[in-house]
């Protein structure tokens, strides 16, 4: 059975400057029904069997034009299991002073539709990231282009009692193919291009997160945990930045040549570990990320991805309180269900337009992802 058989197929158009062809997504129902950020939500019901499949549309900025995000549309069959997770992505994106948007981001809520084989004991998939990117946006755009085509062309396609370990592999071997893919791009123009970016993934596995980072970009979980009759919230760091003060990172690069001069490489790059940066591989910045697995429960609330612009104003604590903040506020409508798509939208707007209005001028770029649990 064709789930998108009744679908009309989606027009093509020219994006103004860039002679890149998009998806006209005016024609599909329900589809970036508040802003280019949006995507169709999910409804789980309690009575639904082992598996129920609906139609949705994934989004997923694969151009940033003039500090805007260009999405297309994938078209995907979302397997909703009794007792997994189900996770919505929300999205705000901020130039601040900088002249130029040189983020980028992709929000993937179901993957699955990309793998040529899924295992059998992999029933969703998900995936989110954030990109910072330095120097130009292109090593930024290229890793939101191509990171998740690569790795779900990776992803193990059997069982394995080892599939942890499997999936741990094809993340390290995607970066690296990311990176080496861009580096030879960037060689090859003329003049060579000099961008570079972090990169935070978080690829969610059924109920289990696994999160690759690279620099200083970050991702955060917050949890519910009982204390003395009250649920207290306890935010859990799920990345690990790179920087060039760090001891480990530092004498890597003194080691392979280069130096650290004012907490940067060679007195320039902030991060120690980046995709592109092509003059400064040869001084010790790596392409290979940070691995960390977290198993989700019924106490999670959401994630928050974002940029250091984000964090250069917040610490983890604050943003996630921040949010808390606006998901309990009981000016809220009583009628209105605080998971909703709204209510989420505008907690991660207001926390990118916050980082701005404390004084941060470089881009805030944030990903909010709700998690809710079949009753």
């Amino acid at each position: 059975m064709d789930l998108f058989g009744d679908l009309p197929e989606p027009t093509q158009s020219q994006t103004p400057g860039e002679g890149k062809t998009v998806l006209n997504t005016n024609i599909l129902p329900q589809t970036l029904t508040a802003g280019p950020f949006r995507h169709d939500r999910i409804h789980l019901s309690p009575k639904a069997l082992h598996r129920r499949f609906s139609a949705h549309q994934c989004l997923s900025p694969l151009v940033l034009q003039n500090g805007a995000c260009v999405w297309t549309v994938v078209k995907a069959a979302v397997v909703l299991v009794l007792g997994l997770p189900v996770l919505r992505g929300y999205v705000a994106a901020r130039r601040g002073e900088r002249d130029e948007m040189q983020d980028a981001h992709v929000v993937l809520p179901d993957m699955s539709g990309l793998l040529s084989v899924r295992p059998r004991s992999v029933s969703h998939l998900s995936y989110f990231a954030v990109f910072d990117g330095h120097g130009g946006a292109r090593a930024s755009k290229f890793a939101a282009e191509n990171l998740h085509l690569t790795l779900a062309k990776k992803f193990p396609t059997g069982d394995s009692e080892n599939l942890e370990k499997l999936i741990q592999k094809s993340l390290m071997d995607t970066f690296k193919q990311t990176d080496e893919e861009f580096l030879k791009k960037a060689s090859s123009q003329k003049p060579s291009w000099k961008d570079g970016s972090t990169a935070t993934c978080v690829l969610v596995v059924n109920d289990t997160v696994y999160v690759a980072n690279l620099g200083d970009s970050r991702a955060v979980l917050c949890r519910m945990e009982s204390s003395e009759g009250h649920n207290k919230p306890v935010t859990l760091c799920l990345s690990k930045e790179h920087n060039p003060t760090m001891y480990e990172e530092r004498m890597r690069i003194q080691r392979a040549g280069g130096t650290v001069r004012d907490g940067r490489v060679l007195g320039v790059l902030e991060v120690s570990r980046s995709i592109g940066d092509g003059q400064y591989k040869r001084c010790g910045v790596i392409s290979t990320p940070d691995l960390r697995r977290r198993q989700l429960t019924r106490n999670d609330r959401f994630l928050i991805l974002a940029c250091d612009g984000l964090f250069k104003v917040f610490s983890a604590d604050e943003a996630v309180k921040f949010v808390l903040n606006i998901l309990l506020d009981p000016g809220l409508d009583p009628g209105l269900d605080p998971v909703l798509d709204p209510v989420l939208d505008s907690a991660c707007q207001q926390l990118a337009s916050e980082a701005v209005r404390r004084g941060c001028a470089d881009n805030v770029t944030v990903i909010l992802v709700s998690i809710s649990f079949p009753k």
